[in-house]
């Protein structure tokens, strides 16, 4: 299989990583130390902002009322479709029980984490659908107290539509405040609020870096970096729109990668011509985005046939997989190492990131070779039990022994020797350590 890059990239999503560590330990460690009052500090310093942290059921009221109606219904079809798709996923997870050997019964059970913190970008775009996806899916798992937090623009607060969304997805608090004070707050159960177990959400590289530190004392989602995208595309593909769906999610940041993977000369040439003159077109802080993205991350890449352009995607691992190609079937069966998979011109990223029900919060970075994105199973926790009757315990106790003992752990041992000695009087059992 010989690949050709039509178009290869000047720079990776790690290229221009600021070492930005230190900065956000710091941040977190005077905010744990000082409180309310050091997040608040913060908070005047990078937000700008001086009004209500915590909004209070008025001011939450008065926000949504500034929420055009048109906005509302969509925002409610976004909510609805995200919610069914989580029930959905919701029913995958059951308590369950089996009996291992006779007398010896194991089940799991499913429990939702108590709090969930939900960090909603609201800085250069006002991320409504992340508030859908966030809240939405931890208000299914079953979270009896939802936080989302987004930052504030000065004199204004939250963003009304996010306030909206928030709302009606199922948050119990809105918190007005942004960044790692953000996070924070909601991970230490600042201003009245219960301690997260949980942390999710997009944000830029000091909210993810201040989760990457918090992780192990809180839950997260996953580590997020630049978003990327990967558009597998034939001779079918209609060119027009594979180079506006390339352009679509190269607006997201100048560091976000765009790759298009094809078996098509043709097609890849009239693309690698056409980006350039959409992008053009579109407002000028997208543009600028977009331009820096296509620039230094884009890539084109030849491939033979359809299996070597699979097996491309897979070694890429896109957090967005787009198939626009024949026999959409024999893709779904063939690509493993994706964050969501989007089959046919006739959906797109665009559609996932905002309102069909599939999440959007998905691993970066090539960390879709290990994990999925955010989900109602996030939430959840599977923990285990087990009972035995006295009979049932007798062969688990006696490998048990034996086994301790071959480890070193008389300790351990022990525990089940005096099981046996009581259940089982008079009885001798083997329960040196096994040759």
């Amino acid at each position: 299989m010989a690949r050709s890059y039509l178009k290869k990239a000047a720079l990776t999503a790690r290229s221009d990583a600021a070492d930005v560590s230190q900065t956000v330990r710091r941040i977190l460690d005077d905010i744990e130390a000082g409180g309310d009052e050091a997040a608040l500090a913060y908070a005047a310093k990078f937000d700008g902002y001086d009004g209500a942290v915590v909004m209070s059921e008025a001011e939450i009221e008065a926000a949504c009322a500034q929420v055009p109606e048109r906005l509302k219904a969509d925002i409610r079809f976004a909510h609805d479709n995200v919610r069914r798709f989580a029930e959905m996923q919701k029913t995958t997870m059951q308590d369950v029980e089996v009996e291992i050997v006779p007398g010896l019964i194991a089940g799991q059970k499913v429990i939702p984490v108590e709090a969930a913190g939900c960090y909603v970008p609201g800085g250069r775009y006002s991320h409504i659908a992340s508030a859908i996806m966030t809240v939405t899916t931890a208000s299914v798992a079953g979270c009896a107290h939802i936080t989302a937090c987004s930052p504030p623009r000065p004199g204004v607060g939250v963003a009304p539509a996010i306030v909206y969304a928030a709302r009606i997805c199922g948050a119990h608090r809105i918190l007005a405040m942004g960044g790692v004070q953000g996070i924070a707050a909601m991970t230490f159960g600042l201003f009245g609020l219960p301690k997260a177990n949980i942390l999710v959400g997009p944000g830029n590289q000091f909210v993810a870096e201040a989760k990457r530190i918090l992780f192990g004392r809180v839950g997260i989602d996953m580590v997020a970096g630049p978003t990327d995208s990967l558009i597998l595309a034939d001779s079918s593909a209609d060119r027009e729109i594979v180079a506006a769906d390339l352009v679509g999610q190269a607006e997201h940041g100048y560091n976000s990668p765009v790759w298009l993977v094809t078996d098509s000369r043709d097609l890849a040439e009239t693309v690698m011509a056409r980006v350039p003159e959409l992008i053009a077109q579109l407002p000028d802080l997208n543009r600028q985005s977009a331009e820096a993205a296509w620039r230094d991350y884009a890539e084109v890449i030849l491939c033979d046939d359809h299996e070597d352009m699979a097996a491309t995607s897979d070694e890429y691992a896109p957090e967005h997989l787009h198939v626009q190609a024949g026999d959409l079937d024999w893709w779904l069966d063939r690509l493993t190492c994706y964050g969501s998979l989007f089959l046919g011109e006739e959906t797109t990223v665009a559609f996932g990131d905002k309102a069909s029900g599939t999440n959007h919060v998905l691993p970066t970075s090539r960390a879709a070779t290990y994990t999925g994105g955010l989900s109602v199973h996030k939430y959840m926790k599977i923990v285990t039990w087990q009972r035995a009757t006295r009979e049932g315990s007798r062969d688990v106790a006696l490998a048990t022994a034996r086994i301790s003992r071959l480890e070193g752990m008389e300790g351990h041992a022990r525990t089940a020797d005096i099981r046996l000695a009581k259940y089982f009087p008079g009885e001798t059992f083997d329960l040196s350590a096994a040759e």
